[in-house]
């Protein structure tokens, strides 16, 4: 909108400048720009009254000028917590687990924290955390739901983490179809998932071992995990 303030604008722009304007802007494939570039072509203004669009593009431009301002701080905060992270004694465990990047290696360190007593057993972060769900008997009846009272913020970067996770970890992907093949649904699958990767690091956070993906293949090996016959199918899942 800052370099295009109308569709009027936009159509005289060459093909080329705009295929240049998206690459550069990460986005880069071919048959997507190609569509957009129709949709400009085939674009009609919804009006042609010059005071509002006049008006619009004013309002839009000082928009986008406090988005840069929010882009510029969300940057700043990136690099503090990618510096405060790297100092933390505890960096290299979270660093370790497959697909957690940068973002979500802090997340689940900060989700754990630095003190050990506080969590006596994955439980009770399990329970904490509203991953475990929350079980009701009464009389002969027993009924399972979803925890409501929880940290919203930390049971989303256990489910996002362990979303992320499949297509990084060999048996958390085998988790995902062995569950996908029993008709269970995506988010269901998810939060299980999510439960079995609570337990993996609260072992690893209490025993300071970072986490070992073939030291933990092996062990299903050693089970003989149901999961060892998906492991060695084709990632065909949609996440």
């Amino acid at each position: 909108m800052q370099r295009w303030s109308s569709l009027q604008q936009l159509k005289k722009a060459r093909p080329e400048t705009l295929r240049r304007f998206y690459y550069a802007h990460n986005a880069r494939r071919g048959d997507v720009i190609e569509k957009r570039l129709a949709l400009i072509v085939q674009a009609v203004p919804l009006t042609n009254d010059p005071a509002l669009i006049e008006s619009s593009i004013v309002t839009v431009q000082a928009l986008t000028l406090g988005l840069r301002a929010v882009h510029a701080a969300i940057a700043r905060y990136d690099r503090e917590i990618a510096h405060t992270f790297g100092q933390h004694p505890d960096s290299a465990l979270f660093a370790a687990l497959p697909g957690s990047g940068t973002a979500y290696s802090a997340r689940l360190l900060v989700a754990f924290g630095s003190r050990r007593e506080l969590f006596e057993s994955a439980e009770a972060m399990l329970n904490f955390s509203g991953i475990a769900p929350v079980l009701k008997r009464s009389g002969q009846s027993t009924t399972i739901h979803r925890r409501y009272a929880r940290p919203i913020f930390l049971h989303q970067s256990f489910i996002e983490y362990a979303n992320e996770s499949i297509r990084h970890s060999l048996w958390a992907r085998a988790f995902y179809q062995m569950h996908k093949a029993s008709e269970k649904s995506h988010w269901v699958i998810i939060r299980a998932l999510a439960y079995k990767w609570i337990r993996i690091l609260f072992r690893c956070w209490q025993e300071r071992i970072p986490y070992d993906e073939i030291r933990y293949l092996k062990s299903l090996q050693k089970r003989r995990s149901p999961l060892l016959q998906y492991l060695a199918q084709p990632n065909t899942q949609s996440v």
